[in-house]
């Protein structure tokens, strides 16, 4: 049970399109409908966040999950598998339950998520550990041309707009279930924006939608730039010990 409860959690921020078992959930209205409740929380989903996580307990179980995010949580810098290191416990509970619910389109998630919320303490355990862990400072970062000036009008577009949910420097907020995204990657980042932008993650946040409609991928990759550049102030990892000769691994 611990396995699957495992892999559900760190596949919980996965791209859809992911290649693992293909089992459909049933869907459900999202931000296509007029009825839509970004943050309703009923049924298992508000069961599982009333519950207080053990992070010590949440340890064990998240040893599986470093098969794909790595021990640390810090993903892949391809954006294949997402940071999940210093996620908020809320963001990773609450996108769980969408997925089981069908508010978010993730086959590839769903039958291991449907699982996962079959034991909502455990579930909890693993996600409090993961908020736990330092948030990585070599992740994967935009490599395309003129990075600096990229960097700076991703920043004029951030400040203006992202920064009211997100923070200043990418911290989220637990409460709103706004995500952590200091430490992200960048084509990750891309890749979610888009698919926002798009109307193609139904359980997305309508002001968010209202937001980022009008922006266009050159846009996108400007704001994704930036936000793959925020560090959180006391919750990223330490540098890495000086290897010889005085040069960092």
């Amino acid at each position: 049970m611990k396995k699957v409860i495992v892999l559900a959690i760190a596949a919980a921020l996965l791209p859809a399109t992911a290649t693992l078992a293909q089992v459909p959930a049933q869907k459900k209205p999202g931000i296509e409908s007029k009825d839509y409740q970004w943050n309703k929380m009923e049924g298992k989903k508000a069961e599982a966040l009333k519950l207080k996580g053990d992070p010590k307990e949440g340890e064990e179980s998240y040893e599986v999950c470093g098969g794909c995010h790595l021990p640390s949580g810090a993903g892949r810098p391809d954006g294949t598998f997402p940071q999940l290191a210093g996620q908020h416990a809320t963001v990773l509970l609450k996108q769980m339950a969408d997925i089981v619910e069908g508010l978010r389109d993730n086959p590839t998630m769903y039958p291991f998520a449907k699982e996962a919320l079959k034991n909502p303490q455990e579930l909890a355990n693993t996600a409090a550990y993961i908020q736990t862990l330092c948030v990585p400072t070599d992740h994967g970062k935009y490599e395309g041309k003129d990075y600096d000036a990229q960097v700076a009008k991703g920043k004029e577009l951030y400040l203006k707009e992202c920064k009211n949910c997100h923070g200043e420097h990418g911290e989220g907020n637990a409460e709103k279930f706004y995500p952590v995204i200091a430490g992200q990657h960048y084509k990750y980042l891309l890749r979610q924006m888009t698919a926002i932008r798009d109307g193609k993650r139904r359980n997305a946040n309508p002001d968010m939608v209202k937001v980022i409609t009008k922006y266009t991928d050159d846009q996108l990759v400007a704001i994704s730039a930036y936000q793959a550049s925020l560090m959180m102030p006391g919750r990223m990892c330490a540098d890495k010990p000086a290897a010889k000769g005085g040069k960092k691994n």
